[in-house]
This record gives C-alpha cells, sequence and structure tokens, in this order.
C-alpha cells in the first residue's frame, strides 16, 4: 500500500504546475484605464478601462477601490424614457472569451469624496474585486475625457469606439 501511494503522490506534484499555467491562462486583462481629469473641487471622478476576460468561465466585476476615492461605485448609463441615465449596478458582466468596455456614457467606475483633484499625467491606484473574490491592482493615467463617448444603445459597453492603451495589467 506505500509504494502504491508513492507514485500517485509523486504524479499529483507533477500536475501542480500545470494548474499554475491554467489559472494564469484565465487572468483577467485590463487595456487602456485612464481617469477622468477633473476641475479643482469636483467631488467625483471616474475611472475607464476594457477587461478582457480569456477564461472560459463568466465573471463579473463586482467592485473596486482606490486611495483617491472615499468610496468607489460601478455605474452604466440607460435610456429611460428618452432620457440617458447614469445607474449605480451591483456588477459589470464579464462574459467568458469577451473584452467589456467601461466608456463615458456606458459601463464605469464612479469615485466619489475625492481625497485630492486628479491631475492629468498623475497616476491613481485601482484595486478591482472580481466575483471570485480576485482582486487586482493597477495604476492608471489621469487624462483629459470627452464629455459623452456614446457606448451601444443596450448599454453594454460594447461599441467600436477606439481609444489608447495605456498599458496591459492582468489580475494577481
Amino acid at each position: 500500500m506505500r509504494l502504491a501511494a508513492r507514485p500517485l503522490f509523486l504524479l499529483s506534484l507533477l500536475s501542480l504546475p500545470l494548474l499554475g499555467v491554467a489559472a494564469q491562462a484565465d487572468a483577467l486583462t485590463v487595456e487602456g484605464a485612464h481617469v477622468r481629469a477633473v476641475p479643482p473641487g469636483s467631488a467625483t471622478t471616474a475611472a475607464f478601462m476594457t477587461l478582457t476576460n480569456p477564461g472560459e468561465t463568466d465573471r463579473a466585476l463586482v467592485g473596486g477601490a482606490s486611495p483617491l476615492a472615499g468610496h468607489l461605485e460601478l455605474h452604466n448609463h440607460v435610456m429611460v424614457d428618452g432620457v440617458m441615465q447614469m445607474r449605480r449596478v451591483e456588477a459589470i458582466p464579464l462574459p467568458a472569451g469577451e473584452s467589456v468596455r467601461l466608456v463615458p456614457g456606458g459601463w464605469h467606475l464612479m469615485m466619489f469624496e475625492l481625497a485630492a483633484t486628479p491631475v492629468e499625467g498623475e497616476r491613481v491606484e485601482l484595486t478591482l474585486t472580481l466575483d471570485n473574490g480576485e482582486t487586482m491592482t493597477l495604476e492608471a493615467p489621469v487624462q483629459r475625457v470627452q464629455p459623452m463617448e456614446m457606448s451601444d444603445q443596450a448599454g453594454t459597453g460594447h461599441d467600436d469606439m477606439a481609444h489608447g492603451e495605456m498599458g496591459k495589467h492582468s489580475a494577481h
């Protein structure tokens, strides 16, 4: 019995590195992250980016934090009776194998109770929380953003608008 267990134990040890590779291949990536520059005295700003879920399992962004903000909320813009309204959401869906854009006029991260005015060229730390408990921390440059780049009418955040890539980040 003791001899039979040893090969199984060794085989299980050899498979551990393979599990690590699979987990890394499924890591969420972030591209083009940036925070909106705002005038002095503004109590809020927003963060935008493209989130890509290369895995085979649907994920969702369920929260976030930043030293810049007293609190951070997930938001979306929706049409209500012909009027565009911003709404807080509990989660931003990240379908398996797809990218979701957080853009003005669509999905975005709203940052409230700012500790300082974000100035163009500075970098802001953001921590994103996924539905599986995974968190990722990244730095996003502060940029001037056009007032309302409208996303698709369904409000999914999937659209064809181009924006500059500010670097890529992977989940930890």
